[in-house]
């Protein structure tokens, strides 16, 4: 049975788990090691089981758990440039012989899982999403994006479960209070994917057979839930896709465990 689990989903911090019988994948790392080791506990997870930990990129709210967390010994897998920012910023260097390096487009077998990497367009050294698929399921992580290229198109076809960035509203951002530069990195091609972007490449998923789409990711300041639902649902049903028949449609809680979902 394939399952995913968010234990943390927004600007504050990342962190999910994927599970295939006794193989136990931990996406990203963005929250403490004590609330992760909470997260994994609640899933009847220690980080003693953990398979391998994924890195998607080197910001901080994917990695600032890793330093303690790596200190269970699970080897960490992420891009070249990425692995060169853990160990430069020395969020790795206590851990650099468990630093594996897997690039954009590459694969890996891990236990029961075949985990294939695919490159995203975001301001970090080498940002990849992540194809998960074990036992007939397939999963894909998409966040951290600031535009749809073809290869994140490709990356979404045939899954049964998208994990969808919807990181902001677009007039939000642009009346909101952050500072010009800001703004301007969120909504430019290394940012974020909006809720009509993120509504954009769910449509794909769904088009292209997905069943569940979680949206991901979401700013605390130029987003909420309810809005993030609102505008994807409201695509999906003019394509013609019904949400609760056709594909279901929820939201990653921000600083708490989702429910898990087979796949």
């Amino acid at each position: 049975m394939l399952t995913f689990t968010t234990l943390a989903s927004g600007s504050g911090g990342n962190a999910a788990l994927v599970s295939c019988g006794d193989t136990h994948l931990l996406l990203d790392a963005g929250i403490s090691a004590k609330q992760i080791t909470a997260g994994l506990a609640a899933l009847g997870v220690a980080p003693r089981d953990l398979t391998a930990i994924l890195i998607t990129h080197e910001h901080s709210d994917h990695v600032s758990g890793l330093r303690v967390l790596s200190k269970r010994a699970a080897p960490i897998y992420a891009t070249g440039p990425t692995c060169r920012c853990l160990y430069d910023r020395n969020t790795g260097s206590e851990a650099a012989d468990l630093l594996r390096v897997m690039e954009a487009g590459t694969g890996v077998q891990l236990g029961g899982l075949w985990v294939q990497s695919f490159p995203t367009p975001h301001d970090a050294a080498g940002s990849v999403g992540y194809i998960l698929s074990g036992e007939g399921g397939r999963i894909v992580l998409a966040t951290d994006l600031g535009y749809i290229t073809p290869a994140v198109k490709t990356a979404v076809q045939d899954c049964g479960l998208l994990i969808c960035e919807a990181n902001h509203d677009e007039d939000w951002v642009r009346s909101g209070p952050y500072p010009y530069y800001l703004k301007q990195r969120i909504l430019g091609d290394r940012g974020h994917l909006s809720n009509e972007a993120g509504a954009e490449l769910a449509w794909t998923a769904v088009e292209g057979g997905a069943r569940t789409v979680v949206l991901a990711h979401l700013s605390h300041e130029n987003n909420t839930p309810a809005r993030a639902h609102e505008v994807v649902r409201g695509v999906l049903e003019r394509r013609g896709a019904a949400v609760g028949r056709d594909v279901a449609l929820e939201v990653a809680p921000r600083s708490e465990k989702s429910r898990r979902y087979t796949v």
